[in-house]
């Protein structure tokens, strides 16, 4: 059987045209198909333990309609992955499809289905705003009952993950990284190669960079290669089967190091904070959130930058690795 190959072509040396994403669409359209085949996902049984006896059945079944257990699912329910993207956005953006990416991805969903399932389908078609609106709502609920309370844990895992993937770029190259991803992903002729079982493609990614997503949920790498989106590449996190441990616990274990001030400022910085933030959500004071900052700066923990009259202060990629570690 010929290998179906996808080419993603850029620069060798082009750092610039690898930008790194997280998906909240992208997580919960998985997590449904681990619901729809939990023996295939044996990392996620922790989660499914967890969450099993409160998966909403309405919302469950609408989207495991458009979802499917497997192949293509609508582009509309992922929005553009970006570092700081969250689900309140992505939700509101899903309420918002414009007419023809909902046609266009439902008819795509529709010619893949069949028996009462291909009827169901049909009958969204026909009513596309009411359809909308009802996808909305269950994403949210599945959302709320399922990915919610887990979140924290699942979004540590994807941002500690792009922390080495960058690493990789910057000390040995877009190749070595490249190489590294996944058994589906390699890196041949300043390319950027993803072995699918659909379909194959080459694709001028100069100009227009390529989109790298972590993914917990998903079991295997899949593709975006349709304008206007960008050219996206997501792939299996590196994770362990207790990814999913109580959020508690692994600030506990980091608490028993660095000790719990230190330990929840840490914890709290997956994105940019000023030292006035760091302290008001510590419950500290500004002059013990600054000293705290710098033991945990000059470990490599924190890096803090000044913006305009402000200094901010972000996780370093040494400091995802800890809080990695302990989830």
């Amino acid at each position: 059987m010929d290998r179906k190959l996808v080419r993603f072509r850029m620069a060798a040396d082009d750092l610039n045209a690898v930008r790194f994403g997280v998906s909240p669409g992208h997580e919960l359209s998985h997590a449904v198909r681990v619901l729809q085949q939990p023996e295939q996902h044996p990392l996620q049984w922790g989660w499914l333990r967890a969450v099993r006896s409160r998966v909403p059945r309405e919302a469950f079944e609408l989207l495991a309609l458009i979802i499917r257990d497997a192949g293509y699912f609508p582009d509309f329910l992922t929005a553009p992955p970006a570092w700081d993207m969250t689900p309140e956005r992505e939700a509101e953006r899903i309420r918002s499809i414009p007419d023809d990416a909902f046609t266009t991805d439902m008819t795509k969903v529709l010619v893949r289905s069949s028996g009462t399932a291909a009827a169901a389908v049909e009958r969204l078609l026909e009513q596309p705003d009411r359809a909308r609106a009802a996808i909305a709502e269950a994403w949210l609920t599945m959302w709320d009952a399922v990915i919610a309370p887990v979140w924290p844990q699942l979004e540590r895992v994807l941002r500690s993950d792009i922390a080495v993937r960058s690493r990789t770029i910057a000390t040995r190259g877009l190749g070595a990284m490249a190489s590294e991803l996944h058994p589906q992903v390699s890196w041949e002729a300043s390319s950027v190669v993803v072995e699918l079982e659909a379909f194959s493609l080459d694709l001028d990614c100069q100009g227009s960079g390529i989109v790298l997503v972590p993914s917990v949920m998903g079991r295997r790498c899949t593709v975006i290669t349709d304008a206007p989106s960008v050219p996206t590449i997501f792939y299996p996190a590196g994770l362990t089967a207790s990814w999913a441990r109580d959020p508690d616990a692994a600030e506990d274990a980091v608490s028993a190091l660095l000790g719990p001030t230190r330990a929840a400022i840490l914890f709290s910085a997956q994105d940019p904070r000023t030292t006035s933030r760091v302290a008001s959500e510590a419950g500290i004071a500004i002059s013990t959130a600054s000293h705290h900052l710098a033991v945990l700066a000059a470990a490599g923990l924190i890096r803090s930058e000044r913006a305009g009259a402000r200094v901010m202060h972000l996780r370093t990629p040494l400091g995802e690795a800890l809080i990695a570690g302990a989830v």
